[in-house]
């Protein structure tokens, strides 16, 4: 059953904004344009943010526009972050629902993604805060999904239910990022 985000519960995940693949990736400045919102709200409201990196002796440190968000990262070698223990290990026990962003989305994102369903994690994938080199793999990967269970969200609909509404102390300032 599907229901609006919750800062409360949420962990937001993001994956290997790496500065080596984000120039091959299809509007990777939007990409990374959309994360950093994300991952903005996330440290206002208090949500967790983990993300990781792929080979990163090849592949370079995440995006200095994001690392800076994130609480901690975790180096992999697996497409599937959830191959990694230590992965798993830094997924909060009270927070199962996870909202994922990240590159590539039809091979990392989605790999952990189907590795996060099987472990029956709320999972809520934000369609304009995900990226390919080539835009037909993305739509694939929402597709793809969508149908094994997640959710397919925008960074505003995250941000806007995490709020819940305009009275929020922090509304003003999270509508100035969405803007």
């Amino acid at each position: 059953m599907s229901g609006l985000c919750d800062s409360s519960r949420s962990t937001l995940i993001v994956i290997d904004l790496q500065e080596r693949l984000m120039p091959a990736i299809h509007d990777g400045s939007e990409v990374i344009r959309r994360a950093k919102i994300l991952a903005q709200a996330a440290k206002i409201l208090a949500v967790p943010v983990i993300g990781t990196a792929q080979s990163a002796a090849r592949l370079g440190p995440n995006v200095a526009e994001i690392s800076a968000y994130l609480d901690q990262t975790l180096a992999k070698d697996s497409f599937n972050s959830c191959a990694a223990a230590e992965f798993l290990a830094a997924l909060p026990d009270s927070r199962g629902e996870l909202i994922v962003s990240g590159c590539e989305a039809h091979v990392c994102v989605l790999q952990t993604v189907l590795g996060l369903l099987r472990r029956e994690y709320k999972v809520k994938l934000v369609a304009d805060a995900v990226g390919s080199r080539r835009p037909f793999d993305k739509a694939v990967a929402l597709d793809r999904a969508a149908a094994a269970g997640a959710e397919i969200v925008t960074t505003e609909m995250v941000v806007f239910e995490w709020l819940r509404d305009s009275n929020h102390a922090e509304f003003r300032q999270l509508l100035a990022l969405v803007k």
